[in-house]
């Protein structure tokens, strides 16, 4: 080979290095964006069925003020935790997205409260950020991996995935039973968009889905003051601890792979009724942990974040 030649190709290497870590770097000031305090209002309309003597459900529509709050700012992970503040002064833990670079593990929704945990091959996810999404007792919702986008002064990034029923919904309908969520979450000046395009599908075993209905959703956040969510950061600030404790159990959970099926109820009251007798008393891990593995269907018991 000669020396030109190799110069050369060393060369082409180093300016593709430096533009994959330029992106890298705008996708993560844009994932960073999307926390601060927020003014935001749920939109949800229904917009199409297959069939013509299909209902249309009313609209939904509602607004709160909502703190997104930076628990882990890492080179390959961010986790943003989102909090509600009711009346200034309540604070109610809302759901987290946790973004990880290039990641290979990732879970899907199947139906009836069952996960599947998988891996991508390598040269899928290569450039791409997956998002999981977390309920408020931190239990699975649903994930995705695809590429953030930066181009005529947009900042997006959008994927597909099933999930189950929002919680607008699952308490009052029983005529589907999975959400096929497009989601785009785009960079704003004030704030950003979580735009969807949803598919409401019924599955069933061995059987090809369904498509019930299809809605429009935007959430939108506009960014205010952060003085008006300091109440949601002085109440995590107090927190912080025990909810880490849980998210050190769910991942001896989700580290197990294949398939996660959690019961729905237990004792008539889901698994997010049960963490606020422990949080008010501030339990502790191995409590934490019995919990969680009351409500995980024929698995091994995990281990507390202790390791006890």
């Amino acid at each position: 080979m000669k020396k030109s030649t190799l110069v050369l190709g060393m060369l082409v290497g180093v300016i593709f290095t430096m533009s994959a870590q330029k992106k890298k770097d705008l996708d993560r000031e844009a994932i960073l964006d999307m926390c601060g305090c927020y003014e935001v209002t749920f939109k949800y309309t229904e917009t199409f069925s297959p069939e013509i003597d299909y209902e249309k459900k009313m609209d939904y529509t509602s607004g709160a003020l909502e703190l997104a709050l930076p628990i882990v700012d890492e080179k390959n992970k961010i986790s943003i935790q989102h909090l509600l503040v009711i009346n200034d002064t309540m604070i109610i833990k809302h759901w987290r997205q946790d973004w990880e670079y290039e990641n290979q593990e990732v879970f899907y929704y199947d139906k009836d409260n069952n996960w599947v945990f998988g891996t991508l091959p390598k040269e899928q996810v290569k450039g791409q950020w997956t998002q999981k999404v977390f309920q408020v007792d931190d239990s699975p919702r649903y994930s995705g991996s695809a590429t953030w986008v930066h181009f005529d002064g947009k900042h997006y990034w959008e994927n597909k995935t099933d999930s189950p029923l929002p919680r607008r919904e699952y308490s009052n309908r029983s005529d589907y039973n999975v959400m096929k969520r497009g989601n785009r979450h785009e960079i704003t000046a004030y704030g950003w968009v979580h735009e969807q395009d949803n598919d409401k599908i019924i599955r069933e075993d061995n059987e090809a889905d369904i498509l019930l209905a299809q809605e429009k959703g935007m959430n939108t956040y506009k960014k205010v003051e952060d003085n008006k969510c300091q109440a949601a950061v002085n109440w995590w600030s107090k927190h912080k601890s025990f909810w880490a404790n849980v998210r050190d159990s769910w991942d001896e959970v989700y580290n197990r792979k294949g398939d996660l099926t959690l019961r729905k109820k237990l004792d008539g009251q889901p698994m997010f009724m049960h963490f606020y007798p422990l949080e008010k008393k501030e339990a502790s891990a191995a409590e934490i942990a019995q919990l969680i593995n009351s409500f995980v269907v024929d698995c091994e018991p995990i281990q507390n974040a202790e390791g006890k």
